[in-house]
């Protein structure tokens, strides 16, 4: 990273500014108002109330980490970040409870089944047939075809 920040200075290439917008003691909450925008505060309510004590920490980190650390930066805005996290979370392939939670998660937050599909479509050649298909079925599963 220091070879990269003195290619880009003496290219004069300006850095981007901090994107964070949350601290060590805002990250949770910002996050969690962040699922709750997305997926509806009445579903990030009932998951974290219903989760096993065991477990409530890895919710706790879904909400500081994912949404308070990464959805709350600066740069992009939700819709482009909720297209990408769908985009990623098909290339992974076996997680399609998430994939189709994001889909719908594009759907509120503005996002098409189109701008989907065409996500799809350019993720294709990289990630083969088994994986499109299976983001294909995500998204039939919250915006079937008309």
């Amino acid at each position: 990273m220091e070879r990269v920040d003195q290619v880009m200075e003496m290219l004069k290439i300006k850095p981007c500014a901090p994107a964070g917008t949350t601290t060590d003691e805002t990250r949770y909450e910002a996050g969690l108002a962040v699922q709750r925008a997305i997926f509806g505060a009445e579903n990030i309510d009932k998951m974290n109330a219903s989760a096993p004590a065991d477990q409530k920490h890895i919710n706790d980190y879904l909400s500081a980490n994912c949404f308070g650390d990464y959805y709350t930066r600066k740069v992009l805005d939700v819709k482009e970040r909720e297209l990408i996290t769908f985009t990623a979370i098909v290339t992974l392939g076996g997680c399609e409870s998430q994939a189709k939670a994001h889909a719908a998660a594009n759907i509120s937050v503005g996002n098409t089944r189109q701008d989907l599909l065409d996500a799809l479509t350019i993720a294709l050649p990289y990630i083969g047939y088994p994986r499109t298909l299976n983001g294909l079925g995500c998204i039939n599963a919250v915006a079937p075809s008309k």
